[in-house]
């Protein structure tokens, strides 16, 4: 198929899915190289593409022959998903989660359906879904939790036992035959989750789960969990109940003496005589009685025709929020429960759910989210009046947890939290200035960005910047054999600490990071997580065009098919003073074309002699004549 029907198909499957029918021809749309060099541009990019699967291989070998490999396959049905490489990585808590490293083949077929699966379900997702969501994150969920949550009265904190590893596959198949049609894309996706894995050497079947690591099942892990989103947007159309509380009766009745005071002293000074000592005291009585009414709730906060259902969720991790009783809190969550047991074959964790009070608080995203009451009165403007309001009832503020503070201090090994007295790090002795203050940088900043939404960042993370100042100044003393007093002092510039160091004999400086220089953004619900703005950048989608001419970026042969050479450092090529040269590898140092015998004279570090450069100096006509000539790139099939 043509890149304009493939994007013309693709592009309609929201349409189709919005209409109420089953998407179809699928599996047709997967044989166009163009959604497979869309997929190779998006895995390869990652860290990860450098990972082998259980044959060994990595993406170092990219070819557009292999795609068409393993397109003919999956036309004949002789393609079967390979087993998954079980890794075991550490927890917070010191247990080891389960990690799926899939072949280098199955990761890209993976993002193929992972793609197309997006254009189906990407529009019908529900807005309180936040995980595994273009232009959504932990963030957006808790800037949601904080603009309209407030007012809610109980907690309900529900956790699942292992989601990942208790998906339920006949579930999982049945919920995706709901909007699919197409039974060959359906078996793909039933290969992939029925292949199993290999650990110590070892072949172990699946017979839940889906594998984590797997390019495509966070994506199936929203569309599992997406039934859930629709039962719970049915709940909360049916909670819901009134527009407003009701006014407190004790407030009512001292607002009804204040209005029946104030009629008397308009009508007094209406008077043809009015007497200004009982109107002295009527106002006096009249402040009396606004002093009480301020210690009385406004609203009734267990008015039972006022009730509101909130919902939030991330991955598996989801909160819920109720404005009522606690005996309505404590049904939501039996119903829950029975629907994730009867629905979705999932077990909720008795020991880490529960109910718990608004202003005690829960934890959710590595927030500690609670209400709080302002008891402090302001002056504002009432129409024409200056008047005093009291403060808000129950809004929902963000905290950070001080356990999270004190572990990520301890991770990172900048001193004793407790005592607060940091220490200097020997695995940085050996590194430069600039790469320790870099490295103190993004790890302070990192973690403060994190928790910039937290209205006590500032104040649960001073002791944290303490330590990571004191330690980044007992690192570089140690290493330069120093005192912590002549390092600050040579550091310093102003009120700021600055590394200096020179590149190509200009002087430039690094700023020590610190915590005044977080600014909180302004809270804005809706609001998705900013794209920074770039002025220029090379464009890695190149790559594909650069493929695609076949022409070897080493020696400029053009008679031979190519492939991707995956690097890690700049270092691996070849190195030229001018400046051009130097952008060319620079863009090119994660992935560079090659052809088959450049490609295996880089793996085996046979050198690569470089015929001279034409000056316009008199270069003689048979050098010229025996360089390879350079044609122009085809256009990109993207």
């Amino acid at each position: 198929m043509l890149p304009e029907t493939v994007e013309k198909a693709i592009g309609s499957l929201p349409t189709v899915v919005r209409s109420g029918r089953r998407a179809n021809g699928l599996f047709r749309l997967m044989k166009s190289p163009s959604l497979w060099d869309q997929a190779y541009l998006k895995v390869a990019a990652n860290k990860g593409a450098m990972t082998p699967g259980i044959d060994g291989r990595t993406f170092d070998g990219y070819s557009p022959e292999k795609v068409r490999s393993i397109i003919a396959r999956l036309s004949d049905g002789s393609y079967k998903p390979a087993a998954v490489r079980r890794v075991l990585i550490p927890k917070s808590d010191g247990r080891m989660r389960p990690l799926g490293i899939p072949t280098t083949e199955d990761r890209l077929v993976q993002e193929v359906v992972r793609i197309v699966l997006n254009q189906i379900y990407e529009p019908i997702f529900d807005d309180a879904s936040h995980g595994f969501r273009e232009g959504r994150s932990c963030h957006t969920a808790l800037k949601t939790i904080g603009a309209v949550w407030t007012g809610v009265k109980w907690l309900v904190d529900v956790d699942v036992v292992s989601f990942f590893d208790n998906i339920d596959h006949a579930v999982l198949l049945r919920l995706l035959e709901k909007r699919i049609e197409d039974r060959r894309f359906i078996a793909l996706i039933r290969g992939m989750l029925k292949a199993g894995y290999l650990e110590d050497w070892r072949f172990h079947r699946t017979l839940s789960g889906t594998p984590q690591g797997g390019v495509v099942s966070p994506l199936l892990a929203n569309i599992y969990l997406h039934e859930l989103d629709e039962w719970m947007r049915g709940k909360i159309a049916a909670f819901d109940k009134g527009v407003k509380r009701a006014m407190h009766p004790d407030y009512r009745r001292v607002k009804d003496r204040i209005c029946k005071l104030r009629r008397r002293v308009e009508k007094l000074r209406a008077s043809e005589n009015p007497d200004p000592v009982v109107i002295q005291s009527l106002l006096d009585r009249i402040g009396h009685e606004s002093a009480e009414s301020r210690t009385i709730p406004a609203t009734d906060a267990l008015d039972p025709n006022y009730r509101r259902l909130r919902y939030c969720r991330y991955a598996d991790d989801f909160l819920i929020g109720v404005t009522g009783s606690k005996a309505e809190a404590r049904q939501m969550m039996d119903e829950v429960r029975d629907f994730l047991a009867e629905h979705l074959k999932l077990e909720v964790s008795e020991a880490k759910s529960g109910i718990r009070h608004a202003s005690d608080g829960a934890r959710f995203l590595g927030y500690d989210i609670c209400t709080r009451t302002n008891p402090n009165s302001y002056r504002a403007n009432f129409g024409t009046r200056r008047v005093t309001r009291r403060g808000c009832r129950d809004r929902v503020q963000l905290h950070v947890p001080r356990e999270r503070v004190l572990r990520f201090v301890q991770d990172k090994k900048w001193g004793r939290f407790d005592a607060c007295k940091p220490t200097h790090r020997p695995a940085l002795l050996y590194a430069s200035d600039v790469e320790i203050a870099a490295a103190y940088n993004a790890e302070l900043r990192g973690f403060a960005n994190y928790y910039a939404l937290a209205h006590d960042v500032k104040r649960k993370l001073n002791k944290a910047e303490y330590l990571a100042f004191g330690s980044f100044l007992r690192t570089l003393a140690n290493k330069h054999k120093s005192t912590t007093t002549r390092i600050a002092r040579r550091l310093r510039k102003g009120q700021e600490f600055y590394v200096t160091y020179k590149v190509k004999g200009e002087t430039r400086s690094i700023k020590l990071w610190k915590l005044k220089d977080l600014v909180p953004a302004v809270r804005r619900y809706g609001v998705v997580d900013a794209i920074p703005h770039t002025p220029f950048v090379y464009r890695q989608t190149e790559l594909v065009e650069r493929l695609n001419a076949r022409i070897c970026e080493r020696c400029g042969r053009d008679d031979q098919p190519c492939e991707v050479h995956h690097v890690r450092r700049l270092n691996d090529h070849r190195r030229d003073d001018d400046y051009l040269s130097y952008m060319r590898a620079a863009r090119s140092r994660k992935r560079i074309v090659l052809c088959v015998d450049c490609h295996e004279k880089v793996h085996s570090y046979r050198p690569y002699t470089r015929p001279p450069r034409d000056f316009g100096s008199g270069e003689p006509d048979a050098v010229k004549a025996a360089r390879p000539v350079r044609r122009e790139a085809e256009p990109c099939s993207l």
